[in-house]
């Protein structure tokens, strides 16, 4: 086919869109959002500052408060919640269709559906673990920052910890190019669908578990090496089994993941007690990994620490999707903007490898 670029499974490599607003440096190891490292966000500003750089690349104003609504229905299931009210909002709020309406009007519709998203999440979660009654909101507006208000709005109480956990993760987690969640939102924005729409796209990657919830698989992992006591045995046989060591490995780094090595300083520093097993275990990984795959970098990635990081503040498995979708919220808003300003349907080419023409007759 003239003009049709070589099959890449995976669309690995292959580059299609240009952007302004993430660099992950492939070999130095390090990430930067619109030029500033994330070394330097972590800790220096809140999130919702995060989100205003990636979007507005300004701290200010940053990440609006969520404005009063009233989900339909919340199961408990947080990500479910979160894509069906993000569809909802499309049509109670009235939103404008991406290409009829103006950048600021788009970027104002992302901004509520950011805050919202995460609103809904802390609900959701509050169902979950078995209250039908929502805190009030002049508990939740004492927090100072959106980390603090999101445990607020979910468990009427905000430990410091816990705060400084989750409002790491989420900067580190804001952003990192085109992965599939974000891709997705640049699909649905690239026809002109409706801010709501697009974010509720990306949202529902995540019901798969190979974007977003890996940190999930990751405590259990360290449980049972705690338990066998043997990190070098224990990886030997779960490799030799042909099984894989969640948290290890990235499609983009070939240096050291820079989210992992933040996220393993806030666990170190928040006093995690998983952290002595999961340095043991991280140090068996890496040698025999190396050992068996001495032709590639196999490092610990983001997943690795950010789960022990989300247990520190005592997050369960099932909420690590919906905890990132809150992160990611800067990322998509930041992409489907810079879709718009594109202005073109995202049209890849598929190469038709199936049967010659044949006749139906030849069916039966």
């Amino acid at each position: 086919m003239s003009g049709v670029a070589d099959f890449k499974p995976g669309l690995e490599g292959v580059v299609a869109v240009e952007t302004e607003i993430a660099e992950p440096d492939r070999d130095g190891g390090s990430l930067r959002y619109r030029g500033v490292d994330i070394e330097e966000l972590v800790g220096s500003v809140p999130y919702e500052k995060v989100w205003g750089l990636l979007v507005d690349e300004s701290l200010e104003p940053g990440m609006p408060e969520p404005e009063p609504y009233e989900p339909l229905t919340l199961t408990g299931d947080a990500p479910a919640d979160a894509q069906a009210e993000l569809a909802r909002l499309s049509v109670v709020w009235e939103l404008g269709k991406l290409h009829l309406i103006s950048e600021k009007k788009a970027r104002d519709d992302l901004a509520r559906l950011s805050a919202q998203l995460m609103a809904i999440v802390a609900r959701s979660a509050r169902v979950a673990d078995g209250h039908e009654d929502p805190v009030a909101d002049d508990r939740v507006a004492k927090g100072k920052t959106a980390a603090e208000k999101f445990l607020l709005r979910w468990r009427g109480e905000a430990d410091p910890a816990h705060i400084t956990a989750i409002d790491t993760y989420w900067i580190c987690t804001a952003e990192h190019g085109l992965n599939a969640s974000t891709f997705t939102a640049r699909i649905a924005a690239s026809t002109g669908a409706d801010a709501g729409a697009s974010m509720s796209a990306a949202v529902g990657t995540l019901s798969g578990p190979l974007h977003g919830g890996a940190p999930a698989h990751v405590i259990p992992m360290i449980d049972e090496v705690a338990e066998m006591g043997d990190p070098d045995r224990w990886v030997r046989d779960l490799l030799d089994r042909g099984e894989r060591i969640m948290g290890f490995g990235h499609r983009v780094y070939r240096a050291e993941d820079p989210r992992a090595r933040l996220l393993s300083r806030t666990a170190e520093e928040l006093g995690s007690p998983r952290v002595e097993t999961a340095r043991a275990l991280e140090e068996a990984a890496l040698a025999e990994l190396k050992r068996r795959h001495p032709e590639r970098e196999l490092l610990t990635n983001v997943e690795y620490w950010a789960a022990i990081v989300l247990d520190v503040a005592d997050i369960p498995a099932k909420l690590t999707p919906a905890m990132f979708a809150c992160a990611r919220v800067a990322g998509w808003s930041a992409h489907i903007l810079e879709q718009k300003r594109d202005a073109r349907v995202i049209r890849p080419a598929a190469r038709y490898v199936g049967p010659s023409a044949r006749s139906l007759s030849s069916l039966s």
